[in-house]
């Protein structure tokens, strides 16, 4: 098997336009999560979220650009500029037909459905847009990447709900570790703070309205975020034979499914994902320094996720760091795991360990060191970054340092 690396990083989510202001906002513990800018939100019981403010998309894109850029293609091709120029690939010839790109992504274009239905319904209009459906298909965020970059080899999106950033990651490693490319891009992206998108989480009664606060006894809930997260995923001996800065090695994944219940998490499936990704990369539970957290912010969610980390790592359970970065930037459902991604590159390579904020009552159930509310400098040489998905799908990568 090839080794894989990764050789560039881009985001764009409510901490920051750009990583280096992400990473900034996550070592200063700064919340990013806030009161909503949307349409009707008076008529929203649920009216925060880690929204992107000061984003004018015709600042970035044209309007025939815009005609087919729903907002988190727009979340996802920023963020894949960023990520490609900082590992300074060109694709064409041979490279091109062994790049592709693997994204994932849950709600697809939601603002796109939101606004049409607005335009059918409620203005009564007969006709929408011709681009609608090429707008709002959740593979668009991967077609665009893939014509804007010249990628020719395997392209595809992966959606798993709240784990599938991670699967898809996980699907880019594979390639490039089994031969099949020699560069991927991959992570994911979301955007569906829009007025049906949290309508529709409202009904699942998961949600807070005021903060979130994950692993902390008075936590009440969830919140919304979106965003993106990209990477470029390359082949060791190629990197390194063009020079590149090596941001982190990715070792090993493991993917699981409860097979139990569709919303109600199950600390059996997640402990056979965390312990299948230590075991994909030959590494114990004594060699990882950091877990970043799926960490919602939910009862059921923290306190599986926390039994599940007792489980596998035994004794060496209290000396891991644990936390949630969804208590900055909000829940970023189908691109949470690769804005997460970011923390563990972080901790890697700064040897920061991003905290989780609004920690204010421990929890009995969720004894461990979760890392509370300010940032901690720490040697980490190994980090596994966690996603557990409504349908029971879980997904865990392993990283090390380089």
């Amino acid at each position: 098997m090839r080794r894989v690396v990764i050789t560039g990083a881009g985001t764009i989510n409510a901490l920051g336009h750009n990583v280096p202001q992400t990473l900034e906002a996550m070592r200063e513990g700064r919340c990013g999560i806030g009161p909503l800018d949307i349409r009707d939100v008076d008529r929203l019981s649920i009216r925060i979220g880690g929204q992107v403010h000061d984003f004018d998309a015709e600042t970035v894109f044209n309007r025939q650009q815009i005609a087919l850029y729903d907002r988190f293609t727009q979340f996802t091709l920023i963020a894949a500029r960023e990520a490609i120029g900082q590992a300074g690939l060109t694709f064409a010839g041979e490279l091109a037909a062994r790049a592709g790109v693997v994204l994932g992504n849950s709600g697809g274009g939601m603002n796109t459905l939101d606004d049409n239905y607005r335009s059918v319904y409620e203005d009564g209009k007969n006709r929408v847009h011709p681009f609608v459906v090429p707008k709002l298909m959740n593979n668009a965020a991967a077609g665009h990447v893939s014509m804007e970059f010249n990628l020719k080899g395997p392209s595809f999106t992966v959606s798993t709900a709240c784990a599938s950033s991670n699967h898809a990651m996980a699907q880019a490693f594979q390639a490039v570790r089994t031969g099949m490319s020699d560069v991927m891009i991959t992570g994911g992206s979301e955007a569906m703070l829009c007025f049906g998108g949290v309508k529709a989480w409202e009904g699942l009664r998961v949600m807070s309205k005021d903060a979130c606060r994950p692993f902390s006894a008075n936590r009440n809930g969830m919140v919304q975020g979106e965003g993106a997260g990209v990477f470029v995923f390359e082949e060791f001996e190629h990197a390194r034979t063009r020079g590149a800065d090596i941001l982190a090695e990715v070792i090993g994944f493991a993917m699981s499914s409860d097979a139990a219940d569709i919303v109600m998490p199950s600390k059996q499936g997640a402990a056979r994902a965390i312990a299948g990704a230590l075991a994909d990369a030959r590494i114990d539970a004594s060699d990882v320094q950091y877990i970043n957290a799926h960490g919602t912010g939910t009862a059921a969610n923290d306190k599986t996720e926390c039994a599940a980390v007792a489980d596998v790592f035994g004794p060496q359970a209290d000396k891991v760091m644990i936390s949630s970065t969804k208590s900055m930037h909000g829940h970023c459902i189908g691109g949470t795991g690769a804005v997460e991604l970011l923390a563990c590159i972080m901790a890697l390579r700064d040897g920061v360990v991003a905290p989780t904020i609004g920690y204010e009552e421990p929890d009995p159930e969720c004894a461990l060191d979760v890392v509370p509310n300010e940032a901690r400098e720490a040697e980490v040489t190994v980090a596994l970054s966690n996603a557990f998905a409504f349908g029971g799908l879980n997904a865990v990568l392993a990283l090390r340092r380089v």
